[in-house]
């Protein structure tokens, strides 16, 4: 992912969840020059200050030219300083992710729930825990999920289906145009996952979510 094997262009979140972060923004990546020019004007207001590609004769060492109408997409130095160091801890944050996600492995394999299966193929950054619970009855998925968070666990749905959402409902897609994301939806929760999440945290993580499956 990333070096744009499969794609034009690939696109990074660095929102503070994803696994390293500047705060906010992100980053594009291409292998096509065209494409990474145009990335690059467009993220600064469609402004150039390379003089050899100026549409008129240059008055002076102050010229700019705006060459079409862009936006204003850079990171700040700061974010972009932050990037830097979280990406230098890149290979270290990768690898923790992937111990825990063991952790949970190991922890959960007697319980009625089916963790996240990884190709063998590849090498994930493990930005997610999910586990799917076996049954697909929505309020049993509510019973558990509002259990965990009475319990002072933060887990989360990541995602409700798109096509679901007012903006798409508006345009005419409704419930049944795409079903297993909307099975997905009734039986999926995100644990916690994240750097410095001790192993009696995770214990205590699934240790209450016996008690609700059992209960």
């Amino acid at each position: 992912m990333g070096n744009c094997r499969y794609s034009a262009i690939s696109v990074f979140s660095f929102h503070p969840v994803k696994i390293i972060t500047t705060a906010e923004g992100g980053l594009a990546t291409t292998n096509d020059p065209r494409l990474a020019q145009r990335m690059a004007d467009l993220r600064s207001h469609g402004i150039t200050k390379e003089e050899a590609r100026f549409e008129r004769p240059s008055p002076g060492p102050w010229s700019y030219e705006q060459q079409e109408l862009g936006f204003n997409y850079r990171l700040t130095d700061l974010q972009a300083a932050l990037g830097l160091s979280q990406l230098e801890r890149l290979e270290a944050i990768v690898a923790e992710r992937q111990r825990l996600l063991g952790v949970y492995r190991q922890l959960l394999a007697s319980l009625p729930v089916i963790l996240l299966e990884i190709p063998t193929t590849v090498r994930s950054a493990v930005h997610l825990a999910v586990i799917r619970l076996r049954s697909r009855d929505p309020t049993h998925h509510r019973r558990v999920f509002e259990g965990l968070r009475a319990a002072g666990i933060g887990v989360q749905l990541h995602y409700s289906p798109v096509h679901l959402q007012p903006f798409y409902r508006r345009l005419g897609f409704a419930e049944g145009d795409f079903p297993e994301a909307e099975a997905y939806a009734r039986n999926a929760i995100s644990l916690p996952l994240y750097p410095g999440l001790q192993e009696q945290e995770q214990q205590r993580v699934v240790e209450a979510l016996a008690g609700l499956l059992k209960s």
